[in-house]
């Protein structure tokens, strides 16, 4: 099911016809160093994390994280959505790219058509993001979005440090 386009990308439901692409993505070195590694090695493995993290959101939450493809050719290049965690008050953005992808501005687009798919479908009036603070793509992105420094906030479960982002209606 396809959530919004933009005028690059259409963004749809993961489904486990995507486990190919999750796996390719998930092990991904910017993936690994920048978001972490979630230890899925196999087609099975990867079609078992597609319905327990993305299906499971969409089910639970009303929205998750969606493929980016190229409008043109349906290529999967990424996923973009959105994750309610336990240990964040807010709903998180969040985006991953397969490296040929990245620099080329599709993150952004996707981001941004997020957001507003968020504040105008979902009628979510806050939105963070987070990231390591050696990820300055990143960093650069979520600023050129309007989203603005919340400071620091502790992961409980890796106990690592993260930059916090926030994006309120009217930000930007």
């Amino acid at each position: 099911m396809i959530i919004f386009h933009t005028a690059r990308l259409a963004l749809r439901e993961i489904t486990p016809d995507d486990s190919m692409f999750i796996l390719k993505l998930l092990n991904s070195d910017s993936f690994i160093k920048y978001i972490g590694r979630r230890n899925i090695n196999t087609i099975p493995e990867a079609e078992k994390y597609i319905s327990d993290k993305f299906v499971k959101s969409y089910r639970n939450n009303g929205f998750g994280f969606y493929i980016m493809e190229l409008t043109e050719c349906k290529t999967p290049i990424g996923i973009c959505g959105l994750v309610k965690r336990g240990w964040l008050d807010d709903i998180d953005l969040g985006f991953a790219l397969l490296s040929e992808y990245e620099g080329k501005g599709y993150a952004f687009e996707a981001s941004k058509g997020m957001l507003e798919y968020s504040f105008n479908e979902l009628n979510i009036k806050k939105i963070a993001a987070i990231t390591v603070p050696d990820n300055t793509r990143s960093i650069n992105l979520l600023k050129k979005l309007g989203m603005k420094d919340g400071g620091t906030i502790m992961h409980p479960e890796e106990n690592k440090e993260l930059l916090l982002f926030l994006y309120t209606t009217g930000n930007g």
